[in-house]
């Protein structure tokens, strides 16, 4: 079952991005007793999302727009957000 961070993080994306396919994966527990891990069990994801939005923008161009759409949550609610944004072919 998802978190509401979760939920919020896919709700966002899929808001920003029409995305053919978006998958939030919540890697907490991998990081239970490292830094960052506030017992919340939400600090840690991984993003694999696909969108013609990305489409002719480079890795960090993606990651940027990833982040900016996804506004306090990265850096202040979440301590760690992998992203792994392609274009549709890709």
């Amino acid at each position: 079952m998802k978190g509401p961070i979760a939920l919020e993080i896919e709700a966002l994306l899929s808001a920003a991005f029409a995305p053919a396919a978006v998958t939030v994966i919540n890697d907490s527990d991998r990081h239970h007793g490292h830094a960052g891990h506030d017992g919340s069990g939400e600090s840690h994801f991984t993003v694999e999302m696909e969108s013609p939005a990305f489409a002719g923008k480079s890795r960090l161009e993606r990651q940027r727009m990833v982040i900016r759409a996804l506004g306090d949550i990265p850096g202040q609610r979440v301590h760690a957000l992998a992203i792994k944004a392609r274009a549709p072919g890709e």
